[in-house]
């Protein structure tokens, strides 16, 4: 029985209510600083994941290629206008956010929806927990986005919350899926998948910073090639 994900889910939901309900109540100054400190981990967090990798020219062109496709799909758009929606649908319920454009709603929104859902620990963790019964990848990830949810919800209100459904479904998604794609991988294919997040999590954390305003979910269709391209460079150029 899957359990992981919907502990990881839970925690998401609410660790947003606590930050929405606690936001009011916070100095501007510490709402200003709390994501930069987010985004300057995230960046760590990437780098210590791409450091891992074994076939860099793979990750390179799994990721380049990904990001075409998602820039010809419009991927970040499509979840643009959803999260769009989502904001919308949860103030007609709950206290809408004040001080934020429709644009910067969506640009964080974007960010967190990518860090909670398509990093790599969570999906190595859904897949660990279908593979071998063990959950233990997703509660560290649990505790981490317990109070990443609640930093976010400071400013993005009861919207963060939301992000806990997306997040089941994708993890279970990916643990019954697990018995027919874990045999399949080595280890130099779960190196350079973790190096492809790692690259994504280092363009989240420097969105979140604003420093650059990388389009981050039309990078997440190299998440999905960056396995068969790992196999094929090893199969083609060094073996």
């Amino acid at each position: 029985m899957l359990i992981g994900p919907y502990v990881n889910g839970a925690a998401v939901i609410i660790g947003g209510l606590i930050g929405a309900m606690a936001g009011n109540k916070l100095p501007d100054r510490v709402k200003a600083a709390l994501p930069m400190t987010f985004g300057l981990c995230s960046v760590g967090l990437g780098i210590n994941l791409v450091i891992k990798v074994k076939f860099m020219p793979a990750v390179v062109l799994a990721m380049v290629i990904g990001a075409v496709i998602g820039e010809l799909f419009y991927v970040e758009k499509g979840i643009g206008k959803a999260a769009g929606m989502t904001r919308g649908l949860v103030n007609k319920f709950l206290p809408p956010v004040q001080g934020l454009s429709h644009e910067e709603f969506t640009e964080k929104f974007v960010a967190i929806l990518v860090l909670f859902c398509a990093s790599g620990t969570g999906i190595f963790g859904a897949m660990h927990e279908g593979m071998t019964g063990d959950p233990s990848i997703l509660y560290i990830k649990t505790v981490l986005d317990l109070f990443t949810a609640a930093i976010f919800a400071t400013m993005l209100g009861y919207s963060v919350a939301t992000v806990g459904i997306p997040l089941v479904v994708i993890q279970v998604a990916l643990a019954m899926l697990a018995n027919y794609i874990m045999p399949m991988t080595t280890p130099d294919m779960m190196a350079d998948f973790s190096c492809a997040g790692g690259l994504i999590m280092v363009a989240t954390g420097l969105r979140i910073c604003n420093i650059k305003l990388f389009p981050v979910a039309n990078m997440l269709p190299g998440l999905f090639l960056v396995m068969p391209f790992s196999w094929l460079w090893y199969v083609l150029v060094v073996s």
